[in-house]
């Protein structure tokens, strides 16, 4: 029986089989999305059934092994249902703004999806009691800050600062790692208050939000986002505004993005290389790069992929400092149904190769590589493109290889793979 057997979520397409006539149009008409931008107006509409071209592997795969994901699912809708009021002028609007789609909301859905299938519990994650905590910030604010209302709009933004980061003691942390998960998640960072400096900015932007909301905010505002590894984010008047402050400034795409890709990193199922480029790990881990070519190997990195491989080969997803391929695979398949780059295609697709989902891997190689046919897609010219390229090639003639060969079967760890197994070893 197929592991998409199983009734699908409504934003869930069930596709045509690789070996139809039809599949290679229908990965032409799928990534289209990827080509020049179309108006505002056609983008929102077009988003009225976010993620309705894509058929995951995730929620499935652990449905078919004994691991029920309906609250995963409930939480991916939620997440779908405020990506849907993305259109191309939302994407590229400031968060500090009043916005269409609810991003406090949207990144709790995200925690609410991933503490599900980590932790199976039977109870939700309280979204909504979370959003609350967002209007008690506030109002203990402007309870203690009143008087910043009748001054100037840098002392009010001041108070608002010291407020966050002194008073309540917000504090910035750069663990992009497994071994602390926590600055990574909205739900977290408003308990521990401790985050990361997307989930810092969000905070501070949907208490701006709501100070606008009550007439206390009067005046335009950014959020400048650092860059660095140690500022925080700060408010300032856009009016005072320097062009350089332009390239600080994070949209509401940016900021999902911002935060799926560091869950992306955090939990990545090859740890070694730090830092470096995600794909590039996974491919070495399944011989696809010619190690001749890499000068920085060294024993503890080729250690640990053929480790992270090993502890896939038996069914095993997770252990201490080496990644979760649940998280993982989840934030691939948000970050594609955010549309922000091919490539999530690509590193979805090696997931999947290293899961022993061959065939699903084949599909979404096949997207990725459709993208790349189009004259507006540039071809690689450094070094480190050519060798992902590369990798991409290998990956493709072994998934083709393993399909044609006669007999073929899924290896018996696949089911192993995503099962409730709550130790890493």
């Amino acid at each position: 029986m197929s592991l998409f057997g199983a009734a699908s979520p409504p934003w869930v397409l069930r596709t045509s089989p690789l070996t139809t006539p039809s599949s290679s149009s229908s990965s032409s008409s799928k990534f289209s999305k990827y080509q020049s931008c179309p108006s505002p107006r056609l983008l929102c509409c077009a988003q009225a059934n976010v993620g309705s071209d894509f058929k995951f592997v995730l929620h499935d795969a652990l449905d078919s092994s004994g691991t029920p994901t309906s609250l995963a699912r409930e939480a991916r809708e939620g997440f779908c249902s405020q990506i849907r009021h993305l259109s191309g002028i939302e994407r590229q609007t400031s968060i500090s703004i009043n916005r269409c789609i609810d991003l406090g909301k949207t990144a709790l859905y995200i925690a609410a999806e991933d503490d599900s299938l980590v932790s199976h519990s039977s109870v939700p994650l309280p979204v909504d009691a979370f959003i609350s905590r967002f209007g008690d910030l506030s109002m203990d604010y402007c309870s203690h800050y009143n008087s910043s209302f009748r001054s100037s709009p840098e002392r009010l933004l001041e108070g608002l600062e010291n407020y966050l980061y002194v008073n309540k003691a917000f504090r910035r942390t750069n663990a992009r790692h497994h071994s602390e998960p926590r600055a990574l998640y909205l739900h977290s960072v408003l308990t521990h208050r401790s985050g990361s400096p997307a989930m810092l900015s969000l905070i501070y932007s949907e208490i701006l939000k709501m100070l606008r909301l009550w007439g206390f905010l009067d005046f335009d505002v950014e959020i400048f986002f650092p860059h660095d590894r140690h500022s925080l984010p700060r408010g300032y008047h856009k009016q005072k505004s320097k062009e350089s402050d332009n390239a600080h400034i994070l949209t509401s795409q940016g900021l999902l993005v911002e935060i799926l890709r560091n869950l992306k990193d955090a939990f990545w199922p090859f740890q070694h290389d730090q830092p470096g480029n995600l794909f590039l790990r996974a491919a070495r881990a399944a011989n696809f790069i010619d190690r001749s070519n890499i000068n920085e190997d060294s024993g503890f990195q080729l250690a640990s992929a053929k480790a992270a491989q090993h502890r896939l080969d038996r069914g095993v997803w997770t252990s201490v400092h080496f990644g979760d391929m649940r998280p993982a695979l989840s934030a691939c398949e948000r970050l594609i149904l955010l549309e922000a780059d091919p490539k999530e295609l690509r590193d979805y697709s090696i997931l999947l190769y290293h899961c022993g989902f061959y065939e699903q891997s084949l599909e979404y190689l096949k997207l990725y590589e459709d993208t790349k046919s189009r004259p507006l897609r540039r071809q690689p010219s450094d070094s480190l493109a050519i060798l992902e390229e590369d990798a991409v090639e290998k990956l493709m003639i072994r998934l083709n290889l393993i399909l044609m060969e006669d007999g073929w079967s899924r290896p018996s760890y696949v089911r192993n793979f995503l099962g409730n197994n709550s130790e890493p070893w």
